[in-house]
């Protein structure tokens, strides 16, 4: 390692305050969170354990707002806790990204932009340049090693039809294609079949394939080829570790898109292939579960493969369940599956082996998204240690695990401890200390946790944030946020998007229910919101609402509410019903409001399709229920005040669905604003652009509801 980086790490870690050591301010002297803080915090990600359990690597993002982007470095720290965290590469403005130990634990393997395009490279822990291994067209994403260190997988998205001849000849025709394409003058795009466009951007032909080649660099392999997506192409899928290889090294396992009905299909299936395949025949390892499998992961010892799955075919917020089968070193499954969360109310989201038949994975819970361990037989279940929080990309080694965690009021950092007998973690510390020095300067009041009662014998979660100052004493505006999914949950984790501290800093109550549809409280819960958007979810909204207003130090007369996607959803649904006369203002964001349209526009068909039973003319009145465009009449008689934002790059919920809205608020004369980002998709990403939306989203609130405590 260069005496440089070390000297840059240290230099580093005094200035972001990673030394614990550093002097804390007194609360008087602590300030409210201010936009621009959202693009000062450095972002922390990808934490990995080295197979002997002694240090950690991991990625940090830093923004630079004034050029409009962020770069990205790797830094190791030691799971001890005794030496400060020390920078690993130095990237130069480009993003080093998604390491990865080799197994002898003296090589990293990662992302990185560095060379122009995105390809992969090898570090030696030890010292020295790092070596770049890929040089590929289309980009290499997603490395991995093989067990016994020599080679590499990874993935690229590449034309099928190109893929069957040699690498060098492939390469070049791809490259061929894609320059024809960039320097035409003719923008036309022609589609022969769904997806041709995904979240925020057209994918057209191409599909992601599994490359091998050596570490060496030789030339790679397309060991999948075809017009099969050979790794998912929606992130509900992914579960972070798409494919891997087998304990001989010999073969690969991957998650892999449904052979066909892709955007109206869950049927994600492991299939598994040699590291020589040059067929596009794959063999199907999950050929008896018609809904979604994903993730493989072999044991330790090689002798049993696991796997997340799902039960209900078309159901994508169905419980996930992590499954275990016993195999051969060749990938080839042995036995019958057995369900190891069968007898679980949680859903698993990440899942990693431990070293004697258990498991560790993340699950939302009660608000929180703790780490949990579990037995492969399945008889032992564990609560978690640490109930706060959300973690995530859980690593274990040598007994020890390393993981990311974070909270409402602090970003993610790179947290650590040991398993005792119980497989409970001990003494759990933080290791990363990235951004010690900025939270330390800011006045982030801690929020509470409400129960709300709720039709049907249950309660309603629900996050009250006060602002910096709050007087009980006073009455106080509230800014209700519902969150999207449906299936999803405001939980306490950090966000750079909807972020409740900045908000609470504007001066109001922030207030965050979780209603039904929401995640964490049983399945039942989840599934209750499926063809019922505007029904019980609805409802528990405004027992949240009627709680809220009932609070002694909340000014009732000024409430403004505001979401995205569903969330959003959920503003035009509340637009178009009595609610809205008690909101002073609506905030929707790349929202639905025609439900009708909305199947026709959208990329993931088989979403609309399950939560409404059908396809649109087989059952119009199920789409017309609780779509809010059907009652448009009721948005002249509220006259509340809607700000709407949507942009072109939104392929999840069209543009379209924030023109028709707007157009039907000018046309009622109700007070309305339309902000759009033409270079953004369902989030907003660019740095200028997040503040610009924080701006216009603050100021709305304001002008109806005014900030303070009076």
């Amino acid at each position: 390692m260069h005496l440089f980086l070390r000297s840059v790490a240290l230099v580093t870690m005094l200035v972001t305050g990673g030394l614990t050591s550093s002097a804390r301010l007194d609360a008087a002297e602590k300030r409210p969170m201010k936009i621009e803080d959202l693009y000062k915090f450095k972002r922390v990600a990808a934490p990995q354990i080295s197979p002997d359990g002694k240090s950690v690597v991991y990625q940090i993002s830093t923004i630079d707002f004034d050029a409009n982007k962020s770069s990205t470095a790797l830094w190791i720290a030691a799971t001890d806790g005794k030496t400060p965290p020390m920078q690993l590469t130095d990237p130069k403005g480009k993003k080093d990204t998604a390491p990865h130990w080799s197994p002898d634990g003296k090589k990293i393997l990662f992302e990185s932009t560095r060379s122009g395009s995105g390809q992969l490279w090898v570090l030696a822990v030890e010292g020295g340049e790092p070596k770049q291994v890929t040089e590929i067209s289309t980009g290499a994403t997603a490395g991995t090693w093989s067990p016994d260190g020599t080679h590499i997988a990874f993935v690229s998205s590449v034309f099928p039809e190109f893929s069957e001849k040699p690498f060098a000849e492939s390469d070049k025709l791809n490259k061929a294609k894609d320059e024809e394409i960039e320097k035409s003058p003719v923008k036309a795009k022609v589609f022969t079949k769904l997806f041709y466009r995904h979240w925020d951007e057209y994918v057209g032909d191409k599909r992601q394939h599994i490359f091998v080649c050596k570490v060496d660099g030789t030339e790679p392999r397309d060991v999948t080829p075809g017009d099969r997506d050979a790794n998912p192409t929606s992130s509900t899928f992914s579960s972070g570790d798409d494919f891997t290889f087998t304990p001989d090294s010999k073969h690969l396992v991957f998650t892999a898109v449904p052979e066909k009905d892709e955007s109206w299909s869950t049927n994600y299936e492991l299939c598994r292939v040699s590291v020589t395949n040059t067929s596009p025949k794959w063999e199907t390892l999950t050929l008896a579960n018609k809904s979604a499998d994903s993730g493989p992961k072999f044991s330790p010892d090689g002798k049993k493969l696991a796997w997340r799955a799902q039960k209900k075919a078309g159901y994508e917020a169905d419980k996930w369940d992590i499954v275990v089968a016993d195999c051969k070193a060749d990938g080839t499954l042995a036995n019958e599956v057995l369900n190891v969360t069968n007898q679980s109310v949680t859903s698993v989201n990440e899942f990693a082996w431990g070293d004697k038949g258990w498991f560790l994975y993340t699950a939302d819970y009660n608000g929180s998204t703790p780490v949990f361990s579990v037995m492969w037989s399945g008889v032992h279940f564990f609560k978690p240690t640490i109930l706060d929080g959300a973690a995530s990309s859980p690593t274990f080694a040598a007994g020890r695990v390393a993981y990311q965690r974070s909270t409402l009021t602090s970003p993610a950092e790179v947290f650590t401890g040991e398993l005792d007998n119980s497989l409970r973690i001990q003494a759990a510390t933080n290791l990363s200390h990235t951004n010690d020095s900025l939270l330390d300067a800011l006045d982030l009041p801690r929020p509470e946790a409400v129960e709300v009662p709720v039709e049907g014998g249950v309660k309603m979660q629900m996050w009250i944030l006060k602002p910096p100052g709050f007087d009980p004493k006073k009455k106080w505006p509230v800014a209700f946020l519902v969150h999207g999914g449906p299936q999803s949950a405001w939980e306490d984790g950090w966000s750079f998007r909807w972020n409740p501290s900045l908000w609470a800093a504007q001066g109001y109550v922030v207030v965050m229910p979780n209603p039904r549809g929401s995640t964490g409280f049983g399945q039942k819960f989840v599934d209750e919101i499926t063809a019922d958007w505007g029904g019980k979810c609805y409802r528990d909204l405004v027992a949240g609402l009627d709680y809220v207003e009932k609070l002694p130090y909340v000014d009732k007369d000024r409430i403004g509410s505001a979401g995205a996607s569903f969330g959003g959803y959920m503003m035009n649904w509340f637009a178009v019903n009595d609610i809205a006369k008690r909101f002073k203002c609506l905030i929707t964001h790349c929202s639905v409001w025609n439900f009708e349209s909305m199947w026709g526009t959208t990329d993931e068909l088989w979403f609309d399709e399950f939560e409404h039973g059908g396809l649109p003319w087989e059952i119009p009145g199920k789409y017309r229920e609780f779509s809010p465009h059907a009652k448009a009449a009721k948005l002249k008689e509220n006259k509340t005040p809607m700000l709407v934002i949507h942009n072109d790059y939104d392929f999840r919920c069209p543009i379209g669905q924030g023109h028709e809205l707007f157009t039907t608020l000018q046309r009622q004369g109700v007070p309305s604003r339309f902000v759009n980002f033409p270079d953004e998709g369902h989030w907003v990403l660019k740095p200028k652009n997040g503040a610009y939306w924080h701006k216009e989203v603050f100021s709305w609130l304001a002008k109806y509801a005014p900030p303070g405590g009076k």
